[in-house]
């Protein structure tokens, strides 16, 4: 089985310089290994909320959040032989107050400040080696990616299996299931605040029958299993608008959730939206145009000025992504996609 995880992780320093970090206990997946505090981003829950309360829960540490840093990807085969695509979040937080402890019967059993020097001595998860510039163990990560690519193989054997079988689907997740009760689902998309050399703004607009229709939006979308979010990001966007760029940062972090609601066909759903937003540059633009197969989420794409992106009716996201990285002023709010 498939599964994504998204999760939330704080980078924090004290004024000694030293990072704040956490072993995984026993009974993980991974344990004994060291990485930044954080874990699960609840449904409906803020990712940034998140992330402050998971630091309190294992380190007893009361937290802000400055910003987002980065974001990451990574593959772990679970226990019952399942693949997991953790979305690692990575934000910059300081510390308001609190004791430092260890977390009392959790997922990690040691909370603790460590010197810059002494990182590479310890056993850190990839992705944590990553984040602070620190060489990864490449036994233990050449292993992992190996013990995922066998799962991925195997799934996919067991899924063409199962369709020549004629087996029936499963429920979409976050669709109705038994007695009309959506189930839960989380999505992970990237979107784009896209430019060229003459600073216009790359959009792309909603189909008919799709939640938002009709208005203008980042180019973007949910990224694939196995898929980092910037490389989903760049896919989505070759694919409603025919352009190639490249990504130089990470702008924002947010979530959209409005609790179980009906969607298309009047059909229960219950999805909660994580949504990260990078700066993107195409040096060499061309016209726009959907290169998606017809039906698809998008109705047509386009270059805009400023003025003239602000002056259409736009998304929440892209209207404060718009207003708030490129013009400095915004407008009256946009319906949330």
């Amino acid at each position: 089985m498939r599964r994504r995880r998204i999760g939330a992780y704080g980078v924090c320093l004290d004024a000694r310089g030293r990072v704040l970090l956490v072993r995984l206990a026993a009974d993980s997946t991974q344990p004994g290994r060291w990485m930044l505090p954080g874990g699960g981003v609840d449904h409906g829950e803020a990712p940034a909320a998140a992330v402050v309360r998971e630091i309190a829960e294992e380190t007893g540490l009361r937290v802000r959040v400055r910003g987002p840093r980065d974001v990451y990807h990574d593959m772990i085969v679970d226990r019952r032989g399942g693949l997991v695509h953790h979305d690692r979040l990575i934000f910059d937080v300081d510390v308001i107050d609190g004791e430092l402890r260890d977390e009392p019967d959790g997922s990690t059993d040691a909370a603790a400040w460590v010197d810059a020097e002494e990182l590479p001595t310890l056993p850190l998860l990839p992705f944590v080696a990553e984040a602070l510039g620190v060489t990864p163990d490449e036994t233990f990560a050449a292993a992992a990616e190996s013990a995922a690519r066998a799962a991925a193989a195997r799934i996919a054997a067991e899924e063409t299996s199962a369709a020549l079988a004629g087996a029936s689907a499963a429920t979409a997740p976050g669709v109705a299931g038994p007695g009309g009760v959506p189930s839960r689902f989380q999505r992970f998309a990237a979107y784009g605040l896209v430019t060229d050399p003459a600073d216009r703004v790359l959009l792309s607009r909603i189909a008919n029958g799709y939640p938002g229709s009709g208005r203008w939006h980042l180019p973007g979308g949910g990224t694939d299993h196995g898929e980092h979010a910037a490389a989903g990001l760049l896919r989505e966007m070759y694919e409603e608008t025919g352009q190639r760029g490249r990504v130089t940062a990470l702008l924002s972090v947010s979530h959209r959730y409005s609790g179980p609601a009906l969607g298309p066909e009047g059909v229960p759903i219950d999805w909660h939206g994580v949504r990260v937003v990078f700066r993107v540059i195409v040096d060499e633009p061309t016209a726009a145009s959907v290169m998606e197969a017809p039906g698809g989420s998008t109705a047509e794409a386009g270059w805009f000025t400023v003025a003239d992106a602000l002056r259409l009716p736009l998304t929440e996201i892209a209207e404060e992504s718009i207003s708030g990285q490129l013009a400095g002023h915004r407008r009256g709010r946009r319906p949330a996609v």
